[in-house]
């Protein structure tokens, strides 16, 4: 079996060498990353091998958040092996949401958000979800006003005049946008919504106002790409997979009261269904 040992010798010799204590990475390297080894024998590629390696070291906290890891062409010439087996690597980790982009000394480590599990199935507001699950839940307002628009009216079934509160916000879970959410409300079923602020929850406002009380929901779900918008919101580099929810939300008496499109982050957020026979 072969094995590339050259990781393992560098970190030897920064102990003893001067030299190569100015080694590949300019100085010591960390004893993580001289631990590194590949094995050109085993039926994983290369770039896996690497990739499981140091997934591992930054699940554990033996790599943190902050660090960079060595530069590309120099963990190449470390370990012997090729720069695109590095780079491939290295672009599934930030895939991954494990590297926020390069620094000066090469790619930082990221700590990717801890994701949500919800069920589905329950008519519930996202605050509660999180509550239920200990953590924090906040929200920013991004848009309100009182809008009349034709596709939202035919959701409703209501005339094209038809007026609504159009609420955009930004959903957050121990400070983490979770998703950005935009909800309208049928001022004729629910006129009290018009002097809402935004905040709060709007199905407390629903009952205690209007003393209307939530009855069904019909839901679907889809995969998308963050819109730019959603990637402003989500402090995103660049567009990733998200979770497109869209709710009709029915009063008791089945009148339409609510309709909201959420984008849930991808990587923060993992929706979990009950099947029965």
């Amino acid at each position: 079996m072969l094995e590339h040992t050259h990781a393992i010798a560098a970190a030897r010799a920064s102990h003893t060498d001067p030299s190569a204590r100015a080694g590949a990475w300019g100085a010591p390297p960390p004893d993580p990353f001289g631990a590194l080894r590949l094995d050109t024998a085993a039926d994983a590629p290369l770039w896996r091998q690497l990739y499981e390696q140091l997934d591992a070291l930054l699940s554990s906290g033996r790599v943190r958040e902050g660090v960079s890891l060595p530069p590309e062409r120099e963990l190449a010439e470390t370990l012997g092996v090729s720069r695109s087996t590095v780079k491939r690597c290295y672009d599934q980790l930030r895939h991954d949401q494990r590297l926020a982009g390069r620094g000066r000394a090469g790619s930082v480590v990221r700590t990717p958000p801890r994701r949500v599990h919800a069920t589905a199935g329950r008519l519930q507001d996202f605050a509660d979800e999180l509550r239920e699950r200990g953590k924090a839940a906040t929200s920013m307002l991004l848009h309100l006003e009182v809008v009349r628009d034709a596709r939202i009216a035919s959701t409703f079934r209501r005339p094209p005049g038809a007026q609504f509160l159009h609420v955009a916000r930004l959903r957050c879970g121990d400070g983490v946008p979770m998703l950005r959410e935009l909800a309208w409300y049928d001022l004729a079923l629910a006129p009290q919504m018009a002097g809402w602020d935004g905040h709060g929850s709007a199905h407390e406002r629903l009952a205690r106002l209007c003393a209307l009380e939530m009855g069904s929901a019909e839901q679907t779900m889809e995969a998308v790409l963050s819109s730019q918008l959603d990637a402003a919101a989500f402090g995103l580099a660049r567009p990733q997979p998200c979770l497109l929810v869209k709710r009709l939300t029915r009063a008791a008496s089945g009148m339409p009261v609510e309709y909201v499109e959420s984008t849930f982050r991808g990587d923060a957020y993992v929706c979990r269904l009950e099947l029965r026979p």
